[in-house]
């Protein structure tokens, strides 16, 4: 274990470390969404899940807050001896991902962002909802993406402080669930809405309902199917492809002391999202 730390922290990462884990971190159990898009697109690789539902939601902590309980895990995540590691939280992503990539030059790190590129190109000239965390909205990272597709359309952004919750506790459908979201919807005043970007990673899980609450009318982008394909470049480039033909193996980890957090996070791993 050492010699992989090492390894990782501080020289090139070698041939041998192919069959080691992905490392792929939420701030609670978001991320699942990404890892199944992930899974799907490299099925022969093994991964280690690490949901930090203990600390979630990050959404409404400081920028500093957001960088050290990310770190946390990645330093974890690099005990365990994981090959690379996927920041599956737009939040954490905005927050940390820059400086984590820094700190660990050589260890490929793949940060998700909200997939406005292609709500805006799927939707020239209309209107784009931009649903995710107030934390993912105030960083730099997303105001310079919005800056570079203004023009393209009318973007709309909207926090939705509470909606992780929903999810956190396995409800992804329920009165209270469309009240909350009809309360924030209702701000747009009867506006007609061409796209709804998912920022944060715990929004898919409640894609269902959302689509229905504006009657199945627009087109919703999230990033998981871009981060996962990323993530596919960064280990062809490095060489770090699993060769093996068997399936994978998934190692689910959550810093709740809940045991119903690791049987929650295979359910909704397990549950259809289209």
């Amino acid at each position: 274990m050492y010699k992989l730390k090492r390894d990782i922290r501080g020289k090139d990462i070698d041939n041998m470390m192919r069959e080691n884990p992905i490392g792929i971190m939420d701030s609670g159990m978001g991320g699942i969404s990404v890892l199944r898009e992930i899974t799907r697109l490299l099925p022969h690789e093994d991964y280690i899940f690490y949901g930090d539902s203990k600390n979630a939601p990050y959404g409404s902590r400081t920028t500093e807050e957001i960088y050290e309980l990310t770190a946390h895990v990645v330093e974890d995540m690099l005990d365990r001896g994981v090959k690379a590691v996927v920041i599956a939280c737009n939040t954490a992503s905005s927050a940390a991902g820059k400086r984590l990539r820094e700190k660990y030059p050589q260890l490929p790190i793949i940060a998700i962002e909200p997939a406005l590129k292609p709500a805006v190109i799927n939707c020239p000239g209309g209107r784009v909802l931009v649903l995710a965390t107030e934390a993912t909205l105030r960083e730099t990272k997303f105001a310079t993406l919005m800056e570079a597709w203004k023009d393209r359309a009318e973007i709309i952004k909207m926090p939705l402080p509470g909606l992780p919750e929903f999810v956190e506790r396995g409800e992804l459908d329920s009165p209270e669930l469309r009240k909350f979201l009809m309360g924030h919807f209702n701000k747009l005043e009867g506006k007609r809405v061409d796209g709804v970007v998912l920022g944060c990673t715990h929004y898919p899980f409640v894609r269902r309902v959302i689509s229905e609450l504006f009657n199945n009318e627009v087109k919703i982008f999230d990033g998981a199917a871009g981060t996962a394909r990323q993530l596919r470049r960064r280990l062809y480039a490095r060489n770090l492809l699993n060769p093996s033909s068997e399936p994978g193996h998934i190692t689910w980890l959550n810093s709740s002391d809940d045991p119903g957090m690791l049987e929650l996070s295979k359910k909704l791993y397990d549950i259809r999202l289209d």
